[in-house]
């Protein structure tokens, strides 16, 4: 059994290495397609069925396109992912490395043909606790998983996740790439060195992203009504936390307060992280956003310093003023 689209389509998936370059990825892609979604914190998918008809060119070729305009109008390192599903393209996009593109055969024999040899657990929205218990049966691959009877998976997995894994097995996907989903998003992301076990390094790096967004915002004329934390392990999963703000807000040290209450809130007593992403949502323009009146002289002169950093930043560049924890 294989999953045929009633309409064609063709999908680029874009992973990037630093989803900060998210925004402005999405710019490039619209110039391609208007059928952009983003993923965040470093993920796009771009439906291109309508641009390979417009361009005369077909996924792959607008893929590499993608790839150099990304590289140039918004300095972007990705990898590309070219399938006729987001499920595959998405697929596809994490196997390839940065730098280059990978793409599924289309048609039911070259999703099958990609997906057999694949780990269960590499099937998006498939975690590695549901792959655990059909490998323990020597389900072990796609290709095997795909093998069985929908009964049999519904047996070992339950109704709802035999069924989901019986369905993505067999290349079925009935998802689509949603335009403008990420139209109202900001991210910036701090990868460390090593995976990092140190909270102080973990909060040093929260500081640094909350300063980015917040600078960001201001500079758009925006605030944010909430902030997602992504935190990424040594391990390649990753653990996301939203927290809705009391109020719309640009200001950094409510940023930097949000952040660390979310990242105290996970316990991450003994964790190596790998990389933390902080993402600024629901962004209205800044005139829209209220403030709540404090008569707080530390939160006054709080604001004011921002204000003339900003001026500094922007005469400067962005690394002329820092906060004092983060110089080297």
């Amino acid at each position: 059994m294989a999953f045929e689209p009633r309409e064609r389509r063709m999908i680029i998936c874009v992973r990037l290495r630093d989803g900060a370059a998210l925004p402005d990825l999405l710019g490039v892609a619209r110039g391609i397609s208007p059928v952009v979604q983003a993923l965040p914190p470093d993920t796009a998918l771009v439906d291109v069925a309508g641009a390979e008809r417009y361009f005369g060119q077909d996924a792959a070729h607008l893929a590499s396109v993608l790839r150099v305009r990304a590289l140039a109008y918004a300095g972007a390192d990705c990898a590309l992912g070219v399938a006729a599903t987001p499920l595959l393209a998405r697929m596809a996009a994490r196997l390839a490395a940065h730098g280059e593109t990978v793409a599924v055969a289309d048609g039911a024999r070259g999703a099958a043909a990609f997906l057999a040899p694949r780990p269960v657990g590499a099937l998006p929205g498939v975690g590695a606790a549901t792959a655990r218990t059909p490998r323990g049966y020597g389900l072990d691959t796609v290709g095997k998983a795909a093998a069985v009877p929908l009964a049999t998976l519904q047996r070992l997995l339950g109704v709802r996740a035999g069924r989901e894994v019986y369905e993505k097995a067999h290349g079925i996907d009935r998802t689509a790439v949603v335009p403008d989903a990420g139209a109202t998003v900001l991210a910036a992301e701090r990868a460390f060195a090593r995976d990092e076990l140190d909270h102080g390094a973990h909060r040093g790096a929260l500081l640094s992203a909350a300063g980015e967004l917040g600078a960001g915002l201001r500079d758009r004329g925006q605030a944010c009504r909430a902030l997602t934390l992504v935190v990424r392990y040594a391990d390649g999963s990753a653990t996301p936390r939203t927290r809705t703000l009391p109020e719309a807000t640009a200001h950094t040290p409510a940023l930097t307060a949000a952040a660390y209450r979310m990242h105290e809130r996970l316990g991450l007593q003994r964790a190596r992280v790998r990389a933390l992403s902080l993402r600024a949502e629901a962004l209205v323009p800044a005139e829209r956003a209220t403030r709540q009146l404090t008569f707080d002289p530390t939160d006054e002169r709080a604001r004011r310093l921002e204000e003339t950093a900003d001026r500094v930043r922007a005469r400067f560049g962005p690394t002329a003023i820092r906060p004092g924890t983060l110089a080297a």
